[in-house]
């Protein structure tokens, strides 16, 4: 199991990259570049690209809508060749709220433009014959009849250093899921607790994995949480940081209904916690919101406790399949953490 650390992208971009050329030196294997609705992702991990020597810089995640889906294969195979092959394209289809909201285009078919992108992406990178595709969402060239009709197939100028950069899918649910799990490298699960994963995702990723084609290895898994090592009050405190965070996700990322990460606490078996943190936030109580998060749903959530306890978390990932520990240090000193985690993991 690797390690690996998103950067957080609400505070200052040159602060959090700083950190990322620090913790490099500790052992940090990947770095994940959100995007969300604030700094743009790809900006970022050039910067990181051009600052670092060895860590893998992955998007996580470049929504599907914002996009086509040859532009995202040109973002990633410009970064690939000049991270000198460290680039991973972290994919997902967001949600109605940002992508109609903030974006201005309509949430339409995810599941077949996640499916149909993976599959242009892979055509333009192994640049073996000008690029043509014809699928429900996506149609290329474009027939005359919905343009000028003067589009025509064409190749990426530039070769791209490999022919399979690898893709990874943020998903949670259940068709998506079993999707990721068939055609994607990766899988990026959000609010992961590797105690219910089985419970909540087996039979789709088992699905998946049965139609998987076997070029593409096994799937690799990146989840986790905050990371700290404390005692007592020490450990609420910090297990309190995390609370914000999943109370905007269950509660505020989606409309009554139409809300992944509040199906998901369901699914765990939250039902009267989700509805509450939703209702609370919903209606601007945020502060009331992020109480209302179970403190078992923190607890399993993250790696937050005396040593021995911490140590206990990694291994209940490990076990739930997960192949790299996504890890926010917090408290103390990150890069002392990060190597003491890294020796576990070795």
């Amino acid at each position: 199991m690797r390690i690996s650390m998103p950067l957080q992208y609400a505070g200052e971009p040159k602060a959090a990259v700083d950190q990322v050329v620090e913790l490099e030196k500790a052992g940090l294997d990947t770095v994940w570049v959100a995007e969300a609705y604030g700094f743009d992702s790809p900006t970022l991990m050039g910067y990181i690209a051009a600052r670092t020597e060895s860590v893998t810089i992955g998007s996580a995640i470049l929504q599907l809508y914002s996009r086509t889906p040859t532009l995202l294969a040109m973002t990633a195979a410009g970064l690939d060749h000049l991270s000198d092959g460290r680039a991973v394209l972290g994919l997902g289809a967001s949600g109605p709220q940002v992508v109609e909201g903030f974006h201005g285009v309509p949430y339409t078919k995810p599941l077949a433009r996640t499916r149909e992108t993976v599959e242009i992406c892979r055509k333009v990178w192994r640049r073996e014959a000008p690029l043509t595709h014809e699928g429900a969402v996506f149609r290329l060239p474009l027939p005359p009849e919905q343009g000028t009709g003067l589009g025509k197939p064409l190749k990426i100028i530039n070769r791209p250093l490999r022919p399979q950069i690898p893709i990874y899918v943020a998903s949670l649910g259940m068709k998506n899921v079993a999707m990721t799990a068939e055609i994607a490298d990766g899988w990026l699960p959000h609010l992961f607790i590797p105690e219910k994963a089985g419970e909540v995702w087996g039979e789709a990723l088992a699905e998946g994995r049965a139609a998987r084609d076997a070029s593409l290895g096994e799937l690799e898994i990146a989840a986790g949480g905050l990371l700290a090592i404390g005692e007592g009050e020490e450990t609420k405190r910090l297990l309190d940081l995390a609370r914000p965070m999943i109370a905007l996700y269950v509660g505020g990322m989606g409309a009554k209904g139409k809300n992944f990460y509040n199906t998901v606490a369901r699914r765990y078996g939250y039902e009267e916690a989700a509805e509450k943190i939703q209702d609370l936030y919903l209606s601007g109580r945020k502060d009331e919101a992020a109480a209302a998060v179970p403190e078992e749903f923190v607890e399993l959530t993250n790696l937050v406790g005396p040593e021995s306890y911490v140590r206990e978390r990694v291994e209940a990932f490990r076990a739930a399949g997960v192949t790299q520990l996504n890890v926010v240090p917090a408290g103390g000193d990150p890069v002392a953490l990060v190597e003491k985690v890294k020796g576990w993991l070795s």
